[in-house]
């Protein structure tokens, strides 16, 4: 009865249109980096208008309802297609996600392959194989999404995916130029920001802010804009078609650009797999797997690319209501 009584209220309308959301006032800030990834620079100036950003990353309750509501299957849900993945083994086209699983040794930190697992019957609400669930979950991050799955509830939701301008500018809570979302300290006083890594990546997370996965959306304290989990926790979706770097400010401060809506028109691919073209977008904010031996991208001008079709069990999303438009 309890749980027929769930379903009933998880399936009531979407989200009224500014329900847990921010407004960001516009302005024109610093974005990127020239201090660490290359893909982060140059530092150039962009100008973003006033919008409003969910205050969390989408949770596993805010996905159910969606789901519950609509019906919707997602990406990792549904078994690939032979001709979409060209040369891939037949036994391997079965529905399924990538968990990250940590190895028992050393392992070259040039391949990936070796702390990620292809795992058959993994989705979102079974985030860490077939035999795990989200209960007790309901206030962490949904993980397991595609890009084609964050654009579906952002569009059930009435409203859109941010840009990696309008992410990044949301991100720095702001601080204009700060190294992190909070300031240039990573700890300030000792006290942990983020839900990040600390130890010996991938092998060993001493978990000293209290997490070995995901953590509650709210667990760690909001920026300047009172928006949580910016950086850590989970990797966020942008609406930004990826490239190796950006583009340099125009000679003229006249010719700032401004409201950038979707990046680059063309797509990126992996060069690793050059007989599969899945094109690549932003995504941002690093995740719990973010350590400083590895990836130091938690940090707002922090940036990596991302196959649309991928979903993995650190990567989310957030949404976004641009002002005068509700989707």
């Amino acid at each position: 009865m309890l749980d027929q009584t769930s379903q009933r209220q998880d399936s009531q309308s979407a989200p009224q249109e500014h329900d847990g959301m921010i407004r960001i006032p516009g302005g024109i800030f610093r974005m990127g980096s020239n201090d660490h990834y290359p893909e982060e620079a140059p530092v150039h100036r962009v100008s973003v208008d006033g919008f409003w950003i969910d205050r969390t990353p989408v949770t596993n309750r805010d996905f159910r309802k969606f789901v519950n509501a609509t019906g919707y299957v997602t990406f990792a849900e549904i078994a690939p297609e032979a001709k979409d993945y060209p040369g891939a083994l037949p036994h391997m086209l079965k529905a399924g996600s990538l968990v990250f699983t940590p190895p028992k040794h050393a392992v070259d930190l040039r391949d990936w392959s070796q702390w990620w697992r292809f795992k058959f019957g993994t989705n979102w609400r079974r985030p860490y194989g077939p035999r795990s669930s989200i209960s007790g979950l309901d206030d962490h991050p949904v993980v397991h999404i595609s890009y084609r799955d964050a654009e579906a509830y952002a569009k059930w939701a009435g409203r859109t995916l941010p840009t990696e301008a309008e992410w990044e500018f949301a991100a720095r809570g702001g601080l204009d130029g700060a190294e992190f979302a909070w300031g240039d300290e990573f700890t300030p006083g000792g006290r942990f920001m983020a839900n990040t890594w600390q130890g010996n990546f991938p092998q060993w997370n001493r978990n000293e802010d209290g997490f070995e996965r995901s953590s509650p959306v709210t667990a760690f304290p909001a920026n300047g804009y009172g928006v949580h989990d910016m950086i850590g926790n989970v990797w966020e979706w942008t609406t930004d078609w990826y490239s190796p770097r950006h583009e340099a400010d125009a000679e003229k401060a006249c010719c700032i650009p401004e409201n950038p809506r979707s990046g680059r028109e063309e797509q990126s691919y992996d060069p690793y797999q050059p007989n599969i073209k899945i094109p690549r977008k932003v995504i941002k904010g690093g995740s719990h797997l973010c350590a400083p031996n590895y990836c130091r991208r938690y940090r707002p001008a922090a940036r990596h690319a991302e196959a649309v079709d991928t979903s993995t069990s650190h990567l989310g999303f957030r949404c976004v209501i641009r002002e005068g438009r509700t989707s």
